[in-house]
């Protein structure tokens, strides 16, 4: 194209000699337009070149025994060999979710030796995968199937409130009442300005140290909640729950060692806890006060019954 440009420019130059200067700068500018126009239709060309450049051959899947599975906890990993002369740009991997039977598609380059598939279930047994490979064209190769199980998902368990066991003073005890101040019947009076207090004055009684509550009917699932005393401060950093059927012999059901309120008045109470088999009286037994003192103090102490939520995806 440049040379045909050249030699009609060469003749129009010949037949132009006996024009003016003004003419021939008129030839010599159409002659740089049309060398221009002739480079950007010849880069145009490359870049059609580029575009279309990669894989273009008749693609073929990898195969099926190069493909190998691992079962987790609510997913499928899949993962393969990718051969050093791929013949291939890209693969679409799908599987119908038997959850709703919807077709699930993934794409992956050439490069991807893996693919994590999630929200599975180990009860819908065998997961088809389709792995096909494409060139750049949108070639389809032969499509390949592999079969793979998802692990099972664990259940999940939540604890909602269900009602508030109203105590009364004569179903407290403690082993180490402050005969001064803070009787134990002020964690049930409603007034969270009251407070009770074990034994500060001589002598002192090492943690740990506990309120005892006496029931009038088995319970099994419940939250404990307290609330620390508005004033001088002496709350529990770490307590255990313990309950027993005769009042002699105990079972520790949950335990906290930190991360518990300190501020005055801060309330706390437990998660949902499941004591495994009914209990008619309880223990609060502190293990260690916020400031290492051999005593504690409380304003307010309740008791509420739960409901247990499990839910299985599993079996569901």
């Amino acid at each position: 194209l440049l040379m045909l440009l050249y030699d009609s420019f060469h003749h129009a130059l010949v037949n132009a000699r006996a024009l003016n200067t003004h003419n021939m700068k008129i030839y010599k500018y159409l002659f740089a337009a049309a060398i221009a126009c002739a480079a950007f239709a010849s880069c145009d060309d490359n870049f059609t070149n580029i575009e279309e450049a990669g894989y273009l051959a008749q693609p073929k899947t990898i195969d099926a025994s190069s493909v190998t599975s691992e079962s987790l906890p609510g997913a499928i990993k899949l993962k393969w060999t990718v051969p050093a002369d791929s013949s291939f740009s890209y693969m679409k991997i799908s599987y119908v979710n038997p959850a709703n039977q919807e077709k699930v598609t993934n794409v992956v380059s050439v490069y991807t030796d893996s693919l994590l598939v999630t929200n599975t279930l180990k009860r819908y047994g065998d997961y088809t995968f389709t792995f096909q490979a494409f060139n750049d064209k949108g070639d389809a190769g032969q499509p390949v199937e592999v079969k793979a199980q998802s692990g099972a998902v664990p259940a999940t368990v939540s604890y909602e409130k269900v009602d508030e066991v109203k105590l009364t003073a004569d179903q407290l005890s403690t082993d180490d009442q402050e005969p001064s101040e803070g009787p134990i019947k002020n964690l049930v009076d409603g007034n969270s300005n009251t407070f009770f207090h074990t034994r500060w004055s001589t002598p002192q009684k090492p943690m740990p140290q506990y309120v005892q509550i006496d029931f009038k009917e088995a319970h099994q699932v419940f939250m404990l909640y307290y609330q620390n005393r508005n004033g001088s401060q002496r709350p529990p950093a770490a307590f255990e729950i313990q309950v027993s059927n005769d009042g002699e012999t105990w079972e520790k059901v949950f335990e906290v060692n930190s991360g518990l309120p300190t501020a005055k008045s801060s309330e706390y109470t437990t998660p949902g806890i499941d004591a495994g088999k009914p209990f008619t009286h309880l223990r609060f037994v502190v293990t260690r006060e916020a400031s290492n003192s051999k005593f504690f103090c409380l304003a307010e102490m309740k008791f509420y019954n739960a409901k247990k939520i499990v839910y299985d995806p599993e079996n569901d």
